[in-house]
């Protein structure tokens, strides 16, 4: 049941009441439905990256080879994939998107044929808890390229991998 409250947390619990998002020094308020149109950027502490229209950061999985997403049952209910039909706001280049289809037939957003992905402990808008989770989930920037990464495993920073890994690769 936790799970799926964050979950309808990540994903905007669709009620229709306003939403104030800060990322950084920067603070954006919407009322009613009007959150931000489509996938945009915001400015966190990693940099400007790619959020959803409600402000939540998107991520990539490096276990996903070219656009084929390998996350599903309970890594899919932790990282729930982003929706292909999800827009693509005006401050991007939309070439960089595309969509994948998953075991199930749904269409997944990709970006530079990545899927991409939320992850259910962000719980506000512009948190990036699942940056470097396991050193294979990873924040993605406004380019579309995973920020750090894998090779980057000599920082010595504290991340939610540190935090009670189950050894899982999700």
């Amino acid at each position: 049941a936790v799970i799926v409250s964050l979950m309808l947390a990540a994903c905007g619990g669709g009620d229709d009441t306003g939403a104030t998002t800060t990322a950084g020094d920067e603070t954006t308020t919407t009322s009613g439905s009007e959150s931000m149109a489509g996938v945009h950027t915001a400015e966190t502490d990693l940099g400007t990256i790619l959020v959803d229209p409600d402000g939540f950061t998107l991520y990539v999985f490096t276990a996903d080879q070219g656009p084929e997403s390998t996350c599903y049952d309970a890594c899919a209910d932790l990282w729930p994939p982003v929706p292909a039909d999800t827009e693509i706001g005006s401050d991007l280049d939309p070439a960089m998107f595309g969509s994948t289809t998953r075991t199930d037939g749904s269409e997944q957003l990709t970006v530079n044929d990545q899927p991409l992905y939320l992850y259910t402990p962000d719980q506000s808008p512009g948190d990036t808890t699942g940056q470097g989770v396991n050193n294979v989930w990873f924040v993605v920037d406004s380019a579309g390229s995973m920020i750090g990464g894998p090779q980057t495993s000599g920082d010595s920073s504290t991340t939610a991998a540190d935090e009670g890994d189950d050894g899982l690769d999700y």
